[in-house]
């Protein structure tokens, strides 16, 4: 009678294909979570760092707003204080001319400073002189 050949084996058994299979397919599904985990954690650092530099813009944004309102609101303020504090300055007329002269002097001095306007010079003369 025949015989069969007898059966050699050329590698791993069924059992063995697909124990390894098994190890490659856990260890690339374990290096891909791993990689997209990295991933997002990277991104969420990012967006991150880029809300806080937004928010750093936007303050400061905000209070070169502020001190621009400030300054807007502080000119108007000094000009009339220097005003108010300029004609309690000047007192009423005694009827001395010397001291008269003596506060047209200073007011056309202020004047030609800058502290006061024409109107401002005008109305503090009228004042002066009665």
């Amino acid at each position: 009678m025949f015989r069969r050949p007898a059966v050699v084996r050329r590698g791993p058994g069924l059992l063995g294909t697909v124990a390894r299979t098994a190890v490659i397919a856990g260890t690339a599904t374990a290096t891909t979570r791993a990689v997209s985990n990295r991933m997002t954690q990277r991104q969420d650092q990012q967006a991150i760092a880029e809300q806080a530099a937004a928010e750093q813009q936007q303050a400061a944004m905000q209070q070169a707003a502020q001190q621009a309102v400030a300054q807007q609101t502080a000119a108007p303020q000094t000009a009339a204080q220097q005003t108010a504090a300029q004609q309690p300055a000047a007192p009423p007329p005694t009827g001395g001319s010397a001291d008269m002269t003596a506060e047209l002097q200073k007011l056309a001095s202020l004047k030609e400073s800058g502290a006061l306007t024409d109107a401002e010079f005008a109305a503090a003369k009228a004042k002066l002189l009665g």
